[in-house]
């Protein structure tokens, strides 16, 4: 299954009409039967109607059906994983594709309180929700490791007090925001930046960066040589220790 093929408008099919016209009249059952079906037509590049996963959607996000988000974590782990293991950042991350397939649902029906459903008007705009879930818990959990990376252990205060999920989302994301500002005033050159970019937000190796950036480096030899710079350099760096 590929992720392109979300993109594609959807065409109702001529045996629609063979269920009733409306999936709300549909029992949970019924509705992620024709869920399923209606998916696998879409797979194969057929006219498919998306309107009984849309109302799948509707039902545990709006009506908070425990049982429909069963079906949705059922029907579309295997493509959100799939989404997971496609972002680049995978590698790196240190975790199984189960523990970020978990965390991609988790922060796409947080994201989506039943007020806010309605700014999600297609099945297409809810599955490429759920794919920038699934890219973001990749790319954060690897920014984080990158932390860990570029500061030692011992700098870091974990005595911290513990934030509601809200307030800890946002906190966290704008000391994420501080941190690569502040590494970006540190470095000097395009060079270093594609360095740091590429190593620690990518997970590419210093001889796949020389080979893609060879015109920046006289050598693979120079990419290792300035990656230990560099992280001499942040690691000294009294204004990332102080966020700390």
């Amino acid at each position: 299954m590929t992720s392109q093929t979300i993109a594609l408008v959807p065409t109702p099919h001529p045996t629609s009409n063979a269920v009733p016209s409306d999936p709300s009249l549909l029992d949970l059952e019924s509705l992620a039967r024709r869920a399923l079906a209606e998916s696998r037509r879409f797979y194969r590049h057929e006219d498919y109607d998306p309107r009984y996963a849309y109302e799948l959607f509707r039902r545990a996000l709006v009506e908070g059906d425990q049982a429909a988000w069963g079906q949705i974590f059922e029907q579309y782990t295997p493509l959100v994983e799939h989404w997971v293991r496609r972002t680049g950042a995978f590698t790196v991350s240190g975790e199984t594709s189960d523990y970020f397939v978990s965390a991609a649902f988790t922060r796409f029906w947080r994201a989506i309180p039943p007020t806010r459903f309605s700014s999600f008007p297609t099945l297409a705009s809810l599955l490429n929700y759920l794919r920038r879930c699934a890219t973001c818990v990749v790319i954060d959990t690897a920014r984080a490791q990158s932390f860990a990376d570029v500061l030692p252990e011992e700098s870091v205060n974990w005595n911290h007090q513990r934030l509601g999920h809200a307030d800890e989302e946002a906190t966290d994301r704008v000391s994420r925001e501080e941190f690569w500002r502040l590494v970006d005033g540190l470095l000097a050159s395009e060079a270093e930046r594609v360095v740091v970019r590429c190593s620690y937000l990518l997970g590419m190796k210093p001889g796949d960066i020389f080979g893609q950036w060879g015109s920046l480096f006289g050598s693979v030899e120079e990419v290792y040589t300035l990656k230990r710079a560099i992280l001499t350099r942040l690691r000294r760096s009294p204004e990332l220790q102080g966020l700390y």
